[in-house]
């Protein structure tokens, strides 16, 4: 299958990066950074978190001028990251790159979670949202999800779905898929989408929504086939493949990062990282990478993050409680 990347790369004003470095960013924060920043990924290496991370991370701290390293912490859907953020001091010198499972999915999921995304972390600035696709092992019979759909509705319990964690995208819509098919499918978490990746090409689970950095390449080589994406409308990236609404309509699940720190983070700090973020995406280099992946960067104020988190939160909730999504 032909994967196109047409219309995906869109390049910033040419001015703005370069209009970044003004006074006014220069003196925000003091000396900071004067030390490595911790860049804390809740998932393991190889999927479409620490990709995005790594992708921003040369272009962040040669604006920053500092150093930022990529910490790689899986588990929990995120959560163990999370809680590593939340208790670090709020000096500016760990950060995390939180997930929609991590900052809006994870505390309806959780009962008992010793955190509260919404009060105890800093908003910082939104980081992209990213395509999934629905794939299978080549191996598999399904060319459709309404072949998958009857399968699963033929064996009960049998058909097993991976996801990077549980909360994470990848789970929430393989429940919703089950709540919206009427079917019963089995859920296997998995530590990060490069573990999971290397169990659906081996075909040891039966299909996965997975983020596009992971699945694309596994689809070239003939690994992997693409079934469907979960968006409303079909992707640049992927035009031929269609989305799961044409057979379930109004099926939607999105996926998308941001970057967030510590409660308390001075204001100044909050500032300068913003700054060099919005630059960051900016950047036609970076741009085009993460376009090349299936993300789209989408850079806000701390506000408008703050804003987003809680109506992702209030938005997905119900659907969460719905579909009898667990921690397994």
């Amino acid at each position: 299958m032909k994967i196109t990347r047409r219309g995906l790369v869109a390049l910033a004003p040419a001015g703005l990066a370069a209009a970044l470095p003004c006074p006014a960013f220069a003196q925000a924060g003091g000396d900071y950074p004067n030390r490595p920043i911790r860049m804390i990924v809740g998932f393991a290496a190889g999927g479409g978190t620490d990709l995005s991370a790594r992708t921003v991370q040369p272009k962040l701290q040669q604006l920053l001028g500092g150093t930022i390293l990529i910490d790689n912490r899986p588990g929990a859907g995120g959560n163990l990251a999370t809680e590593m953020t939340v208790r670090a001091a709020p000096d500016g010198y760990t950060l995390l790159m939180g997930t929609i499972a991590a900052l809006a999915i994870n505390p309806t999921i959780y009962r008992n979670l010793p955190f509260d995304p919404q009060a105890d972390l800093t908003p910082i600035s939104q980081a992209g949202s990213i395509l999934n696709v629905l794939v299978v092992p080549v191996d598999r019979p399904w060319r459709t999800v309404a072949d998958l759909v009857a399968a699963a509705k033929a064996r009960p319990d049998s058909i097993t779905y991976g996801s990077s964690g549980v909360g994470g995208a990848g789970h929430l819509a393989g429940a919703l898929l089950d709540q919206m098919a009427g079917i019963k499918t089995v859920h296997v978490p998995y530590r990060g989408g490069g573990p999971l990746m290397t169990d659906m090409v081996g075909g040891k689970i039966d299909y996965a929504f997975s983020t596009a950095p992971t699945a694309i390449p596994q689809i070239e080589g003939g690994k992997l086939r693409a079934l469907a994406v979960p968006t409303l409308q079909r992707s640049p990236l992927m035009p031929n493949v269609p989305t799961v609404a044409e057979t379930l309509p109004g099926y939607e699940v999105g996926n998308w990062y941001a970057l967030v720190g510590p409660k308390g983070l001075p204001q100044p700090i909050v500032e300068r990282l913003n700054a060099a973020m919005r630059a960051t995406l900016a950047d036609g280099d970076v741009r085009a990478h993460l376009a090349r992946h299936g993300v789209e960067p989408t850079p806000s104020s701390p506000e408008e993050l703050a804003r987003f988190i809680r109506d992702e939160t209030a938005k997905w909730a119900p659907i969460v409680r719905a579909s009898g999504a667990t921690p397994d």
